[in-house]
Parts: C-alpha cells; sequence; structure tokens
C-alpha cells in the first residue's frame, strides 16, 4: 500500500535533527539507522511512495555486520560504544566471534554463521531484542520528549521492557512510512558519511585513550581492513582462468580481488559480488559504480559453479543479495550518472528495471 512521496532532503534533515540533538549515551541508534539504509537499498519497493516491511531480525543481522570489526582490539584496547555497564549488542558480537573460532579479522560474520549456526541465531535473537527494547523506539524520540514523532515508522508498540511475544504479534517487524524507504535509500551517500563521522566522535567521547592524534579510529570502526579474500583467488582461477574479469590480461600470483558493487556502496562480500581483477583495474575503478553491462556479465556466471565454490571453501555466495542492492543502487541514481566500464573508461546510466537480474 503506498501514500504520498516524501521529499527526500526533509527527511534527511528530521533524521539529523533527532540526532545531533542532545547527548547520545551508545552508537546503536547510529548502528540502526545505517542497518535501515542498508536494507532500504537492497528492498526498495517498486514505486517510490510505497511502505516497506522491516523484519527486525533483518536489522540485527545488519547491525552485527557493523560492529563485527569494531569488536576487535584497538591499540590495546577494547572500544566503548556505550556509556551503559552492559553493552549487550558488544556482548552478543563477541560472544558469536568465540563460538566460530574467530581470531582473524577476515572471517565475515556469514562465514562465522555457517561455523557456528546455533551460536549466530542466539546472537541475532539478542541483538533483535536489544534493538527493540533501545534504539527503535528511542530513534524518533527528540530529547526531553515524553513521546515520540514517528515520522519513520510506528514505534506505538516498542518500549524499553517490550516481550518477545510482543514483537512475535506485530510480525517480529517494523514498517516504514510511505516514501520512507524510497527516501533514505536516495540519502544514502549523504547520511551514511554524515554517521560516521557522528560515530567517530561518539567513540572519541566515549573512550578517554583516544586523543586526536590516535591513528584512523574510523578505519578501525568501518572496515577498512576489508575481509582477507585471499581463500577466494585459487578456486577463481581455476574455475574462470588466472585473467582480470574487466580486461582479460593475465594475472600474476597475489592479484586483487574485487569487490564489483563498490565495498563503499554495500558491504558484500559474497562470492556473486567479487571477480578477478589486475592492479590496475581494480586501482582505476576504486569505489565507482560498474557499467550495467558489467552487471550483466558478473551475474550472468553459472550459479551452480558459484555454490560449488561456495561449497567447498566454506564461503557464501550471497548472489540474492547482490541482484537486490545492485536493483536498489541503480535505480536509485540520476539518469545519465557516469558508470565505470573498464580501465579509464565510463559509460553513462541509461536502465530500466533490470529484470534479467532476477
Amino acid at each position: 500500500m503506498g501514500g504520498d512521496a516524501v521529499d527526500p532532503l526533509l527527511l534527511g534533515q528530521r533524521v539529523v535533527a533527532i540526532l545531533e540533538t542532545g547527548l547520545r549515551t551508545a552508537t546503536y541508534k547510529l548502528a540502526t539507522l545505517m542497518a535501515l539504509i542498508d536494507h532500504c537499498i537492497e528492498n526498495l519497493p517498486e514505486r517510490p511512495a510505497d511502505v516497506l516491511r522491516v523484519p527486525i531480525a533483518d536489522l540485527a543481522h545488519r547491525v552485527l555486520e557493523i560492529y563485527w570489526p569494531q569488536v576487535r582490539p584497538f591499540e590495546g584496547h577494547q572500544l566503548r560504544q556505550s556509556t551503559q555497564s552492559r553493552a549487550r549488542i558488544l556482548i552478543a558480537t563477541n560472544a558469536l566471534r568465540e563460538a566460530a573460532g574467530v581470531t582473524r579479522t577476515g572471517v565475515s560474520v556469514d562465514i562465522a554463521r555457517l561455523r557456528a549456526p546455533a551460536a549466530y541465531q542466539r546472537a541475532i535473537d539478542e541483538i533483535t531484542l536489544c534493538l527493540a527494547q533501545q534504539p527503535l523506539h528511542r530513534l524518533q524520540k527528540l530529547p526531553g520528549s515524553s513521546t515520540s514523532d514517528p515520522f519513520l515508522y510506528d514505534d506505538s508498540f516498542l518500549h524499553d521492557h517490550v516481550s518477545r511475544s510482543t514483537l512475535r504479534a506485530h510480525g517480529d517487524a517494523i514498517e516504514l512510512k510511505p516514501g520512507v524507504a524510497h527516501g533514505l535509500a536516495r540519502l544514502a551517500g549523504l547520511l551514511k558519511p554524515a554517521l560516521e563521522i557522528m560515530w567517530v566522535d561518539d567513540v572519541r567521547r566515549m573512550n578517554k585513550f583516544l586523543y586526536a592524534e590516535v591513528p584512523d579510529v574510523a578505519g578501525h570502526l568501518f572496515g577498512r581492513d576489508r575481509t582477507d579474500l585471499a581463500a577466494v583467488r585459487e578456486p577463481f582461477k581455476e574455475v574462470y582462468g588466472p585473467h582480470c574479469f574487466y580486461c582479460g590480461t593475465h594475472l600474476p600470483v597475489n592479484n586483487p580481488i574485487d569487490h564489483v558493487l563498490p565495498w563503499s556502496l554495500v558491504g558484500i562480500d559474497g562470492l556473486a559480488n567479487l571477480v578477478l581483477a589486475c592492479a590496475r583495474c581494480n586501482g582505476d575503478k576504486a569505489g565507482a559504480l560498474p557499467a550495467v553491462s558489467i552487471m550483466d556479465r558478473v551475474l550472468q556466471r553459472d550459479r551452480a559453479v558459484l555454490e560449488q565454490i561456495s561449497s567447498e571453501i566454506q564461503w557464501p555466495t550471497q548472489r540474492d543479495r547482490v541482484v537486490a542492492a545492485a536493483c536498489g543502487i541503480y535505480r536509485m541514481q540520476p539518469a545519465g550518472v557516469p558508470t565505470w566500464s573498464g580501465y579509464k573508461q565510463t559509460a553513462r546510466l541509461d536502465i530500466g528495471f533490470p529484470l534479467s537480474w532476477t
């Protein structure tokens, strides 16, 4: 069911106003907003004014992915992300890392999920309840106000002690109001960097040892230390040959693995979003959106082959997620925007809904 479209600029102003007024006692609101934005990109409704149902467990998975690299020690310290004595989301995240035997930086949440499915579900259950009891019912409330202004979603059933049974009665989900999903997706490129800046400021405030000269706090928090993709390289070379996906040049031993949909837009490490690349193409493409023709080639790869590689190296393909993210990202781009089509080459975007990808 749809309604009136939302002015994205006004929506963004209201989101920022909520965050900038008052003192945040945890980074949970920021994480929840980031998760909401990514969910909107990957589940974009067909019409701009449509509502969007958002399972809270889906947000929990995305929040878990955000905190996953952040719980690693930084400068010998576990970074505080809350002024409360018990940081439930961080505790749940660390419990999953321990259960899955994660000691390296390069193991993703999805790999941990394959290793320890029961521990993963416990983490999701705990984070789901935490989101419902804390940030989701406070996200739309101005400091000092006893009531919220539900401009994003109805939060009337959420409170500090909301039970699992109450959540089940509401379908374990929130419903974004008409037009909000499109608005948040369109604002992703502006809101996400702003949220990161606020996040870094909050973490510096909560961790007194973080002086201005401590290097790259943002890098530690937001995954600049990417998942180690080395395990993908040899299986890909065996199947596809030792050639750059983009230009076809023969590859050396330690060539890059490229995220086709850039990491800066969506942090998807699944095999369906990865290709072999030469250093020249990898560096030239950087964080650019690939041309539709490239995305077509990527998603036309044999799904059975990717699933076979996935089974052999215990690495998820995430093809459905890649398709959903690609649809959302391309549909949100202005017509004619330049996309990367090869080394020193661009192509103007001209696309309808890509039915061939589904």
